[in-house]
């Protein structure tokens, strides 16, 4: 446990650099244990490798793929544990369409038992068909399932388990599993959960540890959570408060947030992305006395893996894939009389989210048609989604609505509505001057980005958030607060909007088929189905300049693939626009030297705001002089551009970097130092470029790749 490894760290330097040097199989000196751990999360129902709303295999996912790896590493080192943080029997066809109905032989834990998993953590998507569909899939499970903050009215564990002790080459580690507490927000309704009781994560975390005691050596938790909170203020649902409040762990294990995630600040943490592309690979060595003497952690694709032939062939899994392909190849349910999507003008930023489109306007009518209100509301849940001219089959019902929803009505007030009507115009940026596309607010996900149908209305995007819906009418009225409206959606969305506080109602009616099976019945009698959009809403208060040469050559950029897709900033005419990071624009405060060689200084405090979220990222600060921490979060306030005739100087400037003195040449600017593309690749040990004025630099994202916890 953590307690013991930072007693003997100092003193195993040499040993850790010797296994890290090495290939991690049996190299462990004389008296020390190598102990490998695999984990996997949101795999989703990914079981063969294959997307079945294209029909076609993939190549880089899919457990079959994870098997392979996951036998290459047991080759090299027996001492392997493999285990999964959940979200892992929903997310396709073959599990939300066939196999949710009748859970037997279902190909999910056959594939896991399989596998040799040693434990599995629950997902918050587990809940998604109800408690005792759930309970009928894990008890084919062959391994602990674990859910330490998910309990029984009597306080037992919901299943049956919170922790397993696993052990390998004589070393004891214990495995405990938590799940974001959250699921009541989205699966309240299911049947059985209100029945349970989901703790905070440390609460549930300490519990275990407490009954642990010293009967293990390694302390390691899975928790389907992310790093950061979701809903909560005091860090319940946050996977870091369990590095806060439980130092005895000794590696944690995220899920949730579908994020490519390492680091080893204190001990080694690690999440992957979705639908089992990757896994986080973690590397003990352990003393004679079972102390850690060294732990790596690293994020491995699974590209270029080929499949594990003998897990397709389990009988659960071969059969599950060739009734789910028959599914969707021998059933043809319509045909779409054209292309139901609008090309997109800008690569990435997708017109089914700036404007009203057949694919919405399609959901809509057939939730509308199905429960009888007045409203309804959807969401663009893929970027992507379009129904194609030509034969539809349920994997394109699967392309447009890929979660297993049902419909829910309730009655709102007008107030209500329009409340509803601006937290979902809070998915978009608010636009400024100078901005030529609309782009996405980052903390909001897609799948939150409702658009109504029922209702005419104006998003005026020059408002703050709160303040952007206008024009509201029902049946040629304006919507007044109070107005009486009955409202579906779906059951996520209700049970979200109901925690939020922005609706009161209780649900009038639950319908007992999905969105998919809805859109299938409509397809049958609409074939062929034509493209129809009303236009019902429009967004107005921007001017994006779209006549303007500038504009299209900043759109043919990225186009081309020259620049980033500017989703979550737009691209602003009015900026500087002389820095890219990653192909995205960025702007930084500049200055042309000609003493040195006509050379362009940038603002240092400017360049530490670009490169956050890369590995390039640093903090600068003044500490009687230039302090520069690589790795460093910045969080200073963004500087004006300085005024017109503020004097220069030049400047032999000694930047203490982590500690050490580092020289460059630099310029001082109304009490700023701006450093060149040498200065700051000296600085920071980087390779960006400049040319005419721009500056330029790819560095891979902060968090994702590997890395190592001493």
């Amino acid at each position: 446990m953590k307690q013991k490894r930072l007693s003997k760290l100092l003193s195993a330097v040499l040993s850790a650099a010797l296994v890290l040097s090495l290939a991690p199989a049996a190299l462990a000196a004389e008296g020390e244990t190598h102990i490998t751990i695999i984990g996997t999360s949101d795999t989703h129902g990914n079981v063969w490798g294959y997307s079945y709303e294209d029909m076609a295999e993939s190549t880089d996912d899919g457990l079959a793929r994870i098997s392979t790896y996951v036998n290459q590493v047991r080759a090299e080192n027996p001492n392997t544990i493999l285990v999964d943080t959940g979200d892992t029997i929903q997310g396709t066809i073959m599990t939300d369409d066939l196999y949710s109905k009748d859970t037997a032989n279902h190909p999910v834990p056959a594939a896991m038992n399989y596998m040799g998993y040693d434990a599995w953590t629950l997902g918050n998507h587990e809940f998604n068909f109800g408690v005792d569909t759930l309970k009928s899939i894990l008890a084919q499970a062959e391994m602990p399932v674990l859910a330490a903050n998910i309990k029984n009215a009597d306080g037992s564990y919901f299943t049956g388990a919170g922790y397993t002790i696993v052990e390998r080459g004589g070393v004891k580690v214990a495995v405990i599993g938590v799940d974001t507490p959250n699921i009541p927000r989205w699966d309240g309704t299911k049947q059985g959960v209100e029945e349970l009781t989901f703790e905070p994560l440390a609460d549930a975390v300490n519990e275990c540890i407490d009954a642990i005691g010293d009967s293990a050596d390694v302390i390691m938790v899975c928790a389907h959570a992310g790093l950061e909170a979701e809903y909560s203020t005091d860090g319940s649902d946050a996977g870091k408060t369990i590095l806060e409040q439980c130092p005895e762990v000794d590696i944690l294990q995220l899920g949730h947030t579908h994020t490519t995630y390492v680091n080893n600040d204190t001990i080694p943490v690690g999440e992957t992305a979705n639908n089992a592309g990757e896994v986080v690979r973690y590397d003990l060595t352990l003393d004679a006395n079972k102390e850690i003497t060294s732990a790596t952690v690293e994020t491995v694709s699974m590209e270029g893996i080929e499949p594990d032939q003998g897990l397709r062939d389990v009988a659960a899994v071969k059969d599950a894939q060739d009734k789910t392909v028959s599914f969707i190849q021998d059933n043809v349910l319509g045909h779409a009389a054209a292309d139901f999507q609008p090309a997109n003008e800008i690569a990435g930023i997708p017109a089914g989210r700036i404007q009203d489109t057949a694919v919405i306007d399609l959901i809509g009518t057939v939730q509308l048609e199905n429960s009888g209100a007045d409203v309804t509301a959807v969401a663009l849940f893929k970027d992507t989604s379009d129904l194609k001219a030509g034969p539809l089959n349920y994997g394109n019902m699967f392309d447009i609505y890929k979660y297993p929803n049902v419909l829910y009505t309730v009655e709102v007030t007008g107030a209500e509505m329009k409340a509803y009507m601006e937290w979902a115009a809070e998915c978009w940026n608010q636009w400024q001057p100078g901005d030529i596309n609309i782009s996405f607010n980052p903390d909001k996900a897609g799948y939150l980005h409702d658009h109504f149908i029922g209702l005419n209305y104006e998003v005026n995007l020059s408002k703050p958030a709160g303040q952007r819906i206008e024009n509201v009418t029902f049946q040629g009225q304006p919507l007044t607060d109070d107005m009486p409206l009955t409202l579906c959606v779906n059951d996520y969305r209700y049970t979200g909007l109901k925690n939020e506080g922005i609706i009161s109602g209780e649900k009038t009616w639950e319908s007992s088929a999905s969105v998919r099976d809805m859109l299938v019945a409509y397809l049958a009698e609409h074939d062929p189905l034509e493209p129809v959009v009303d236009n019902n809403w429009k967004i107005t208060g921007v001017d994006l300049q779209l006549d303007n040469p500038e504009r299209a050559a900043y759109i043919e950029k990225v186009n081309s693939g020259e620049l980033a897709t500017p989703y979550n900033k737009s691209i602003n005419l009015n900026e500087a626009n002389n820095v890219i990071v990653n192909g995205l624009l960025c702007s930084a405060d500049s200055a042309v030297s000609s003493g040195l060689g006509d050379t362009t200084f940038y603002r240092l405090r400017d360049l530490a705001a670009a490169f956050q979220g890369t590995t390039a990222a640093f903090n600068v600060e003044w500490n009687g002089g230039v302090v520069i921490t690589k790795g460093g979060e910045y969080t200073a306030e963004p500087l004006p551009a300085r005024a017109d005739g503020t004097a220069i100087d030049y400047a032999d400037l000694t930047v203490t970097v982590d500690g050490a003195p580092v020289e460059v040449s630099a310029l001082l600017i109304g009490g700023n130092y701006y450093v060149s593309a040498d200065g700051i690749n000296t600085l920071l040990g980087i390779s960006a470029a400049e040319a005419d004025g721009v500056l330029t630099l790819t560095a891979d994202e902060a968090g994702a790749g590997s890395g190592s916890a001493g």
